[in-house]
């Protein structure tokens, strides 16, 4: 349920109005914009008398939500979503590139990657420390020690880190990271989201690989109803029919979020495509679709990597792929932190 209050209401009277919903044992979001001020109401809305409060002088509207997700929803939270990640504002006219490799191999390997980088305009670096793979046999990353190596890449070009959590135990090791990535693999892994809502870090949460919308915002609104309301949605492909494209990025979902959702939304156009020829004109349709940002993975000698070289750019090829996302960014009103 949504009650909008009028502008300029005394805000006295607006606290006993949340003071009286919560002593009914509901919990209440308020988010104040500039035009109206809104206030959510989680739980069991059946005991709330409707007309009761629509009878209040400072009331405008009271709204049922017939959506599942309640925290994630724009209706509770009509105004952009800002996530501010070390300083890295994701959301609004926000527009952020992460880059880095899918995976962290050598500590020379990646600083190099994040000097590339971040002179092409990158403004966080990605690298997988712990990498969830469909063969147990293939490379599963260096773990605790690829953690240190993004944070030795961090202490020398300055860049945020985001890097995947593979499980509840490793929370401990992820308190220096700038923020955590919830994998597609990982999306209804309800235990773990429940554990970063309890973790005071940013959250990038990848889409599964055969999920819904609704089903990605619901494993969104785990992690909020924890309290952690600091979450970037990522569009990173759905597995479809079509063989010629490791995923089938979903463009579609961009505009959809936008106005169910108030988070910031991210496209990883390497994993979407599998195809590092793909990338740029992937970026660009993400860019006109309305994305708040893109995750690509740039490797310093792909043909060599130890994870997903196909997908790859190279460094001068991300480079281009930044300058033309430049030229982009004013057409559909947002411009990129420099």
């Amino acid at each position: 349920m949504i009650v909008t209050i009028k502008p300029n209401s005394n805000p006295v009277q607006v606290k006993r109005l949340t003071k009286w919903i919560t002593d009914l044992g509901l919990d209440v979001h308020v988010s104040e914009g500039e035009k109206s001020t809104v206030i959510g109401l989680v739980g069991d809305t059946s005991k709330v008398d409707i007309d009761l409060i629509r009878s209040l002088d400072i009331v405008e509207a009271v709204t049922r939500i017939q959506e599942p997700y309640k925290n994630a929803n724009r209706k509770f939270h009509p105004e952009d979503s800002i996530v501010d990640v070390s300083g890295v504002k994701f959301g609004g006219r926000h527009f952020q590139t992460i880059a880095g490799p899918c995976s962290v191999e050598t500590e020379k390997q990646v600083i190099g990657i994040a000097e590339a980088v971040k002179a092409s305009g990158a403004s966080m670096l990605r690298g997988g420390a712990f990498k969830p793979r469909t063969s147990p046999y293939a490379f599963q990353g260096l773990g605790i020690k690829g953690l240190e190596i993004l944070k030795k890449a961090r202490e020398v070009t300055g860049l945020p880190i985001v890097t995947e959590i593979m499980s509840e135990r490793y929370i401990d090791a992820f308190a220096d990271v700038d923020m955590v990535q919830i994998g597609a693999r990982n999306m209804q892994n309800f235990d773990l989201l429940k554990a970063v809502g309890r973790l005071n870090k940013p959250v990038l949460l990848k889409r599964g690989l055969a999920n819904t919308i609704e089903e990605w915002l619901m494993s969104a609104e785990y992690i909020m109803s924890e309290g952690n309301l600091n979450i970037v949605l990522c569009e990173r492909g759905i597995r479809t029919f079509e063989p010629y494209t490791r995923n089938t990025l979903d463009l579609s979902a961009i505009p959809i979020l936008k106005e169910k959702t108030h988070l910031p939304v991210i496209v990883d156009p390497s994993h979407a495509s599998g195809l590092s020829r793909l990338v740029k004109p992937m970026s660009l349709a993400s860019v006109g679709a309305g994305a708040d940002g893109l995750i690509i993975e740039v490797h310093n000698d792909p043909t060599h990597a130890l994870c997903d070289g196909a997908q790859s750019l190279r460094p001068e090829q991300f480079d281009d792929v930044v300058k033309a996302i430049d030229v982009m960014l004013p057409l559909v009103n947002k411009e990129r932190d420099k």
